[in-house]
């Protein structure tokens, strides 16, 4: 927690040389990986704990509504939080163990093809990293975005978007910011496929 010991204007420097320390290719390349799934017509789960529980909770609903220009014709991407579901995380999480409140949805609801976006700022969650496991097995694209050394989840995903630095608080706003560049990003690519006739309407 460097807050601890940062003043605001060291802290936000902080945050500041971390953002230029990101790996840019890796940025686009996740966005590449939604466009793709956009066009296929493929799922997108988001999952993560905690912070990043409330993190892929806000990227979904950026990724269902703010990817859209024209509402009533535009083609929409499949995208749902894992974390939303609550009744059935409990249900697992009592009965089963928490590590399964992903893995047991995905179990249910996903088909090869589609994707997986994997939040943890350790790399470290059993849930996230059984869920990447499963997922993988069975033919879903698996992106993980992490955080800190980048854990056992950064070498696990086929893709990766990782933040290296030791503070969660800035590893969860660095990918916050991240994903808004993203939402920006397929808003163009979206509107790029709408068809004539349909963007002029």
């Amino acid at each position: 927690m460097l807050g601890q010991t940062l003043g605001p204007k060291e802290y936000l420097d902080r945050v500041c040389q971390e953002v230029q320390a990101l790996d840019l290719g890796q940025l686009e390349n996740i966005s590449r990986v939604i466009e793709d799934a956009y066009h296929e017509g493929r799922f997108v789960f988001i999952i993560g704990n905690g912070g990043s529980g409330s993190t892929a909770s806000h990227l979904c609903e950026d990724l269902a509504k703010c990817t859209l220009r024209d509402f009533e014709n535009q083609k929409r991407l499949k995208v749902l939080s894992l974390t939303d579901n609550t009744a059935g995380i409990m249900a697992w999480g009592n009965d089963e163990g928490y590590d399964r409140i992903f893995v047991e949805q995905l179990k249910n609801l996903a088909s090869p093809g589609d994707v997986l976006l994997a939040i943890s700022g350790s790399g470290n969650s059993p849930n996230i990293l059984l869920a990447v496991e499963w997922a993988k097995k069975h033919g879903l694209t698996t992106v993980g975005i992490t955080g800190f050394g980048g854990g056992k989840l950064k070498p696990l995903g086929h893709h990766n978007f990782h933040c290296g630095i030791d503070d969660m608080g800035i590893v969860e706003s660095l990918h916050l910011v991240a994903f808004h560049w993203i939402i920006d990003d397929l808003n163009r690519r979206f509107a790029e496929a709408i068809p004539v006739e349909a963007s002029t309407v």
